[in-house]
């Protein structure tokens, strides 16, 4: 039988109810194991997290996508193993990925993430650091205090998937720092900086639920693939994304002097706006005045990049990655139920708006 198409995924699956899932199931462990930091950091962590806001006061944040989640809770269904067996992994997963948010705020300098000033600007850089590394440490304990075999093997996957997105980051700022970066350099650091971990993600519970090394690698081939198209979508919003969807400035990587995708495949691209682009770029590198740019210089450097392919060779990667991601999935025994929620998460992560 032919797999689904996507349109008759959209269909079948409710992917809102699938990413609620994931946060709902996961939200009280998250919570209890917040719970546990010392003060201040319990209240920066719950800042952060969207639970409270800058004066301690109860919101009803948003606190992302919870893709992750929601991946780590149906991997266990692989095994066809109960959701809930997927959640110290679905935690452990989140509080790795928010660890690395904290760090990557202060490193990068943002002041928003998720429609509000973010963690260092409003309890400083110390609290961003100390906090962050909290977060790991809750990551480990919460897998390991399961005292299973199956924890053992989710532990080890997931400080493996750690030390790449923390080398994924390395490459990242260095990459800043550089007038030229190839494309195979930053496909490269974008699957240490997403992909490990949402592969991470696409495989724990399937390990929770005791699947063998063969699945659980196939399953990273999934996550890992899923990881270079979210961040290829990323890197789109990062240039053109509306800032009341997306929660960041204007031309928020364009500021960054960030050599993601849709730069680095314009330079790579060859022709006139390519090379008045290296031209452009390499004069911003030694600029005084860079942070003082107004809207319309960025605007022209967005310009120059969609004149030299950037952006649609982004938006052909991102759906190339798409489709190796929704392939590695057919090398997997698991209920249809389970393979259709897998790809419309897939098809979810390529047409989003945030």
């Amino acid at each position: 039988m032919p797999p689904a198409s996507k349109a008759a995924r959209e269909t079948a699956v409710d992917v809102t109810a699938l990413l609620e899932r994931g946060r709902t199931l996961a939200m009280p462990v998250l919570r209890a194991a917040i719970d546990r930091l010392a003060p201040p950091m319990d209240t920066v962590a719950a800042y952060h997290f969207g639970w409270i806001d800058a004066q301690g006061r109860p919101t009803a944040g948003d606190g992302g996508k919870a893709v992750r989640p929601a991946l780590a809770v149906l991997s266990a269904e692989v095994m066809s193993a109960a959701p809930e067996t997927g959640i110290p992994g679905a935690v452990a997963v989140e509080l790795v990925h928010n660890f690395s948010l904290l760090h990557d705020d202060l490193m990068d300098g943002d002041e928003q993430r998720r429609h509000r000033d973010t963690v260092w600007k409003v309890h400083g850089p110390a609290q961003a650091i100390l906090v962050g590394d909290a977060l790991f440490a809750l990551a480990n304990e919460v897998l390991l205090e399961l005292g299973t075999v199956e924890a053992g093997r989710a532990t080890r996957r997931l400080t493996t998937a750690t030390r790449a997105l923390i080398d994924g980051q390395a490459q990242d700022i260095s990459y800043e720092h550089r007038d030229r970066v190839t494309v195979e350099e930053c496909l490269d650091m974008e699957g240490n900086k997403t992909g490990a971990l949402l592969a991470c993600a696409s495989s724990i519970g399937a390990v929770l639920g005791g699947a063998d090394d063969r699945t659980a690698d196939t399953l990273e081939k999934y996550g890992y693939h899923l990881g270079l198209a979210f961040q290829a979508v990323d890197d789109l919003l990062g240039i053109w994304g509306d800032p009341v969807s997306t929660g960041k400035q204007t031309w928020s990587d364009l500021r960054q002097r960030k050599k993601s995708l849709p730069v680095v495949a314009a330079l790579a691209a060859g022709g006139s706006a390519s090379e008045r682009l290296g031209e452009i770029l390499a004069a911003d590198a030694k600029s005084s005045d860079f942070e003082n740019f107004s809207e319309e210089e960025f605007a022209a450097r967005a310009a120059l990049i969609e004149e030299a392919g950037g952006r649609e060779w982004t938006a052909d990667e991102a759906r190339r990655q798409h489709t190796i991601a929704i392939d590695a999935l057919d090398a997997v025994d698991m209920p249809d139920r389970v393979r259709d929620q897998f790809a419309a998460l897939a098809d979810f992560v390529v047409v989003r708006k945030r």
